[in-house]
């Protein structure tokens, strides 16, 4: 097959293990930059031009899309979609993960389980928005944040309302959620490929740090995850239609709750941590779903 590895930098551990698992399976990986594409539309004849040339006979795409270019990135997995190439993750799905607030609507309604969320567009709305989701400490996030940028632990009122204040200042968009202490810094990665969770590790911040994101410094080992953790997460891929995504988890007295979905999971940490070939995963669900 002709596979399309939609990314800004081949050189990423995630792109170069697709990279070398799909040579491993005799396909044809090519390494596109989505900003670097031109998008025809046209009544019947959808295209993409890809530094001057028409890009045609593609089999299949993974999108590999920063947050940062998230808008553009899925115009470009749309136009795909356009062209009737199989896409590992439809842009609706990379859309709705990418928007905290709406992937947490949508799970809600599904009845997955999540920590407490208000979502307050005026700070004058401040404390009623503590208050909802019982009180401080509160988890401040950034609606577009990812690998744990714009995600703020504000331990008391005070200082709950100064990072609103300052965040509504800039006009960004955020949500207040409720702490999960007996968590203690640390929270589950389950990497989903097609309807199966195939490696998952714990993730610990490290000390005197709540984001136990790796970029963040923290670190990451293997677990075994219960029977209700395992089906948590791979319902929570299916309220999400990702075939393929990193499902994020939190250890409370009231069971598991869903943080986050990443329809680009990392595979670098979660690789090392359960010494699986993700990768290989990826590619064999690509050849046995693409039509």
């Amino acid at each position: 097959m002709n596979i399309v590895i939609l990314s800004r930098n081949e050189n990423l551990y995630s792109t170069r293990r697709l990279i070398e698992e799909g040579d491993k399976r005799g396909h044809t990986i090519t390494i596109i930059d989505p900003l670097k594409c031109d998008l025809v539309i046209e009544k019947d004849k959808p295209a993409i031009v890809y530094e001057g040339r028409y890009l045609t006979n593609i089999d299949a795409v993974i999108p590999r899309i920063g947050a940062s270019i998230t808008f553009f990135g899925c115009a470009v997995v749309r136009q795909f979609e356009m062209m009737n190439v199989f896409t590992l993750a439809t842009s609706d799905a990379i859309m709705r993960s990418r928007d905290k607030l709406q992937s947490l609507q949508y799970l809600a309604k599904a009845g997955v389980g999540l920590p407490k969320t208000v979502f307050a567009n005026h700070t004058s709305e401040v404390e009623n928005a503590i208050a909802q989701v019982g009180g401080t400490p509160v988890i401040v996030k950034l609606l577009e944040g990812t690998q744990g940028l714009g995600v703020v632990l504000a331990e008391t009122p005070n200082a709950a309302k100064s990072v609103l204040e300052a965040f509504n200042g800039l006009q960004a968009r955020v949500i207040v959620q409720e702490y999960i202490k007996e968590s203690k810094g640390a929270d589950l990665r389950a990497l989903i490929v097609d309807g199966q969770v195939v490696g998952a590790m714990k993730r610990q911040a490290q000390a005197g740090e709540f984001r136990s994101n790796l970029h963040r410094g923290g670190s990451a080992d293997y677990i075994r995850l219960s029977e209700t953790e395992l089906k948590l997460a791979t319902k929570t891929a299916r309220v999400v239609q990702l075939p393929v995504c990193g499902v994020d988890m939190l250890r409370s007295q009231r069971g598991p709750l869903v943080l986050e979905v990443n329809s680009t999971p990392g595979l670098e940490g979660i690789e090392m941590a359960t010494n699986k070939n993700i990768a290989r995963h990826i590619i064999t669900y690509i050849e046995r779903n693409r039509h």
